[in-house]
């Protein structure tokens, strides 16, 4: 294969168009969620992701874990972290039973603003898609994105 071939200007148009959707919807998202409840998609995704872990066995994320879940590095994702934690959104404690570990929680006003928050992305979400859908470049990866029955 070569860097003309058809199959990868077809590959490298369906990423772009890939990464387009991505991009209009997250900034749709992010405008959303910084106007009605002065959080970023990034810190939305951490509230999430955190606020799903359980007490017990296996129920706490390592950071790695956590990291991969929001798409960020592990020094970016600690850095969201404390900036959480200051805003009184999470807080960190050592877990119980292996003293190097340390475990973050939402806290009850992270819950709560989580809670505020979610109509408001999943409003975002669905009127960035039902955008992107007009385009004809971007409407087969709606209906994709659309048929996805992801567990939670």
């Amino acid at each position: 294969m070569t860097a003309t071939d058809p199959a990868l200007t077809a590959l490298a148009q369906g990423w772009c168009a890939l990464s387009a959707l991505h991009g209009r919807i997250e900034a749709h998202i992010e405008r959303a969620l910084q106007a009605k409840h002065d959080l970023s998609v990034r810190e939305y995704s951490l509230l999430d992701v955190l606020s799903r872990q359980h007490e017990g066995e296996g129920g706490h994320l390592q950071m790695k874990q956590v990291a991969d879940a929001v798409v960020l590095s592990q020094s970016a994702t600690t850095r969201l972290v404390t900036r959480l934690e200051d805003r009184g959104l999470l807080e960190r404690y050592l877990c119980p039973t292996d003293r190097r570990g340390i475990y973050t929680n939402v806290t009850p006003a992270g819950l709560r603003l989580l809670e505020e928050a979610r109509p408001t992305n999943d409003a975002a979400l669905r009127e960035a898609l039902d955008s992107a859908a007009q385009s004809p470049e971007l409407a087969p990866l709606v209906r994709v994105v659309e048929s996805l029955n992801v567990p939670a």
